[in-house]
């Protein structure tokens, strides 16, 4: 039996989710905002944010 795709657990667990690239905290914020440099990481303060990716997140 094949895996179903909910569109709600989708968007819950991949819509705006950022990586630090530093610690590796989860970060939930706005696309524009990260691209711009306005939001950094809560634990070690970096601004170094990367996409959550999907393929590796099953």
């Amino acid at each position: 039996m094949g895996k179903q795709k909910f569109e709600e657990a989708e968007k819950r667990l991949f819509h705006r989710v950022f990586i630090c690239m530093k610690c590796g905290a989860k970060i939930r914020a706005d696309n524009a905002k990260v691209k711009a440099g306005k939001i950094k990481c809560r634990k070690c303060k970096s601004k170094r944010l990367r996409g959550i990716h999907k393929d590796t997140k099953k």
